[in-house]
């Protein structure tokens, strides 16, 4: 599931417990745990256990506004389901870890709701099609690194990594889409900006012990109902598959987007397949 990072612990007694009805608190996952930082995408996730029974809901939301302002909205209908245990003691228990898996993936209570975005006038507009140079980066061996260091420790390292992405991204004029796990896809209007924005990003979280992926491609996708889909995103996903630890693969479209003397910068990396993209794509590492 996508992250803002919390140290905060959760134990039963966050639990409310409402004529014999278990409320537990609703989780948010955004990647910083800071309360300035307003204008993105992540997801949500909520569970209640009423009886022998456990009701989830989770899906993508939009946090706006900063502090106690800060309000969050689901980005689209969410997906419910209901998990029907044989007794009340065992939709306790499947509560209780799935919490914990929750807090794992380092999601932080939410004490306030998550409203119904209303439709505005640009979510109902028709469909726009736009051209971008798409950056997904994401950490070499996360899991292995969080298990070595600890909660607390990989949740502040964590803090620090999206804070000094975003910072890039503010910098070189990159968009933020979303965050992915422990990665995040953005856009740039031109592809030298996501290319100097991969080689900072670089440079920034290795004085974090981190190592990191990067791959970029451009193409079209389609902005419907305020949200960007498309192909292209995949096939950027595929790209940055392909990347080794400390590498940066750009695809084909990248390259002939760029200068003369930027493409004097990108290495032949051979032909690929990329799983579920059809044909085969020529991949371009960048050098230096």
């Amino acid at each position: 599931m996508p992250t803002q990072e919390c140290a905060t612990s959760l134990c039963e007694s966050d639990a409310q417990t409402v004529s014999g009805r278990i409320f537990m608190p609703k989780f948010l996952r955004i990647g910083v745990h800071q309360s300035n930082v307003s204008g993105y995408t992540s997801k949500a996730w909520c569970v209640r256990c009423v009886g022998s029974a456990v009701f989830l809901k989770w899906g993508a939301v939009e946090v706006q506004g900063t502090g106690a302002a800060r309000k969050v909205y689901w980005a689209r209908s969410p997906q419910e389901k209901t998990i029907r245990c044989r007794t009340a003691q065992r939709a306790q228990d499947y509560t209780k870890a799935a919490i914990a898996r929750r807090r794992n993936h380092r999601y932080e209570p939410l004490t306030g709701p998550i409203a119904n975005r209303r439709p505005s006038a640009a979510r109902n507009a028709e469909l726009k099609q736009a051209l971008a140079t798409i950056l997904i980066v994401d950490i070499v061996g996360s899991t292995a690194k969080a298990a070595k260091l600890g909660d607390a420790r990989w949740t502040r390292v964590m803090g620090h990594y999206y804070a000094a992405v975003r910072k890039e991204l503010k910098t070189c004029g990159g968009r933020e889409v979303v965050t992915t796990g422990d990665g995040v896809l953005a856009t740039f209007r031109k592809p030298a900006a996501g290319l100097a924005c991969a080689n900072a990003i670089q440079k920034a979280v290795r004085t974090l012990g981190l190592e990191i992926w990067v791959g970029l491609h451009a193409g079209e996708y389609t902005i419907s109902g305020g949200e960007m889909v498309g192909l292209a995103f995949h096939i950027c996903t595929r790209v940055a598959a392909k990347a080794r630890g400390g590498e940066v693969l750009v695809s084909s479209a990248v390259r002939a987007l760029m200068t003369a003397q930027a493409a004097a910068s990108l290495r032949d990396h051979g032909m690929h397949r990329l799983k579920g993209v059809p044909e085969r794509w020529r991949l371009w590492r960048v050098e230096g």
